[in-house]
């Protein structure tokens, strides 16, 4: 696993920032210690302020076990959000709970305050005479603390299990992929385009094959183009970041321009898993957030549908941003050395809406918000682009075929269609879908819909 990767995976189990809160925990206690019983820091306040050590240890007894029913009530309310978020959305959401800053956080705070209440409680003695300070007030402070995070977080997981806040947080989740891609990718990319011609042919290409089967996860760009450049290489990448490979799968292809290389250096630069993982992969964004519009579609709500419809465009206007940039990358010299495995938006645009379109069997709610989004990408995309937005709005008229519709739900299509008509320069395309979508209607009320339009 290389370094960035498990610096992810860390990130995204419940074990590293709780952690860090104990540790935390284990030091302010060290601390409270100091104060308590090598500079006694009672001397220098009002006695009214201690505690007896035997009242404080009755004190702590009832702290340490409301801090731990705080703990239990937190871990009971986190395992009934997980049940309903893997049941009701995705099972892949649980990563993105779990990972969630607030959620760690949270459990941090609980375990860092009991491990301290507890500690605390070890080194209190029962002599009567003996007055503490510090102990029991920052042990009072660190309950209160943890009560107030209680309903916080009870506040926090009512709040992320809301659809328009689980939809935008997936999104978010998945252009800071996307913008840490093109971060690690700007530097070796040039304006200059290479020409067809002059790369090598495939026959004259060395190939290394996967050694195991799995996802590959991730690529280590900056390794590849270094070490291209000292063997005085090309690669080409004959899969993409995400995509199942089987043991014996054409992974990488190479052109010695000098003298003989190690395959093996670059199996250090590549990464494969048994998971898909969100570090370099865009389209595993978009089949989240497409699941969940699935799941929901089978739930019968039309509310989650229609929000991840809308987060889906805007991740789609950021990845055709994105696809626009050319597969080659080149080093310091500008001599190239690395080419990717790249899809166009076409396959983007496919992969975030057309599963959706499947499994809504039809639905004119569902249809007329989908042209809704492909004719507002058309307004604010590029022209490349416009083929394929208006390519995948016929493909799903056509979806129509045999299918009887309602004249306003016909009307709502038409409107949407003819925005995206005008848009991506289809008009003529447009009259032959309006006579096709006229036919699922009425006679009477194609009139009708004809003098609508």
């Amino acid at each position: 696993m290389s370094r960035r990767q498990r610096k992810i995976e860390l990130k995204s189990t419940l074990w590293f920032m709780p952690f860090w809160y104990i540790v935390g925990a284990v030091c302010l206690s060290a601390f409270t210690f100091y104060l308590d019983y090598v500079i006694d820091i009672s001397l220098y306040l009002p006695a009214a302020v201690g505690f007896s050590g035997q009242t404080l240890q009755v004190l702590l007894s009832a702290l340490v076990g409301g801090v731990l029913t705080l703990s239990a009530f937190t871990i009971n309310s986190l395992l009934v959000a997980l049940t309903t978020f893997s049941g009701q959305f995705s099972s892949k959401m649980l990563v993105n709970f779990v990972s969630d800053r607030a959620t760690q956080h949270v459990l941090g705070i609980f375990n860092g305050s009991f491990i301290y209440v507890l500690l605390n409680f070890l080194y209190v003695t029962h002599e009567e005479e003996e007055y503490i300070v510090a102990t029991p007030v920052l042990s009072i402070l660190t309950a209160i603390t943890a009560a107030v995070t209680f309903i916080y977080f009870i506040n926090h997981t009512t709040t992320w299990m809301q659809v328009h806040n689980i939809s935008f947080n997936m999104n978010a989740k998945s252009k800071s992929v996307q913008a840490s891609l093109e971060k690690e990718l700007k530097p070796y990319r040039l304006e200059k385009e290479a020409e067809k011609e002059s790369l090598p042919a495939d026959s004259e290409g060395h190939v290394i094959k996967a050694n195991q089967s799995g996802y590959l996860q991730v690529a280590d760009f900056s390794r590849l183009v270094k070490q291209a450049n000292r063997d005085n290489s090309l690669l080409r990448f004959d899969v993409r970041i995400g995509q199942f490979v089987v043991e014996g799968t054409p992974l990488l292809t190479y052109w010695e321009y000098g003298s003989a290389i190690q395959p093996e250096r670059y199996f250090k630069t590549v990464e494969i898993g048994v998971k898909q993982t969100e570090i370099q992969d865009l389209e595993y964004g978009l089949t989240k957030l497409a699941e969940v519009a699935i799941k929901a579609l089978g739930h019968n709500d039309p509310l989650t549908v229609t929000n991840t419809i809308h987060q889906i465009a805007d991740l789609l206007k950021s990845i055709g941003q994105s696809t626009n940039f050319s597969p080659y990358l080149f080093d310091q010299e500008e001599e190239l050395r690395v080419i990717l495995n790249q899809k166009d938006f076409r396959y983007y645009l496919h992969k975030g809406f057309a599963s959706i379109r499947e499994y809504a069997n039809q639905n004119s709610t569902v249809m007329t918000e989908l042209l809704t989004m492909v004719s507002l990408l058309s307004k604010t995309m590029d022209e490349d682009v416009h083929n394929d937005l208006w390519e995948f709005a016929r493909q799903t008229i056509f979806g129509f075929d045999n299918y009887s519709l309602y004249e306003n739900d016909c009307l709502y299509i038409l409107e949407q269609l003819s925005d995206l008509a005008k848009n991506t320069d289809h008009e003529q395309d447009y009259l032959f879908l309006l006579e096709y979508m006229l036919q699922r209607v009425s006679s009477k009320s194609a009139a009708e819909v004809r003098s609508s339009l």
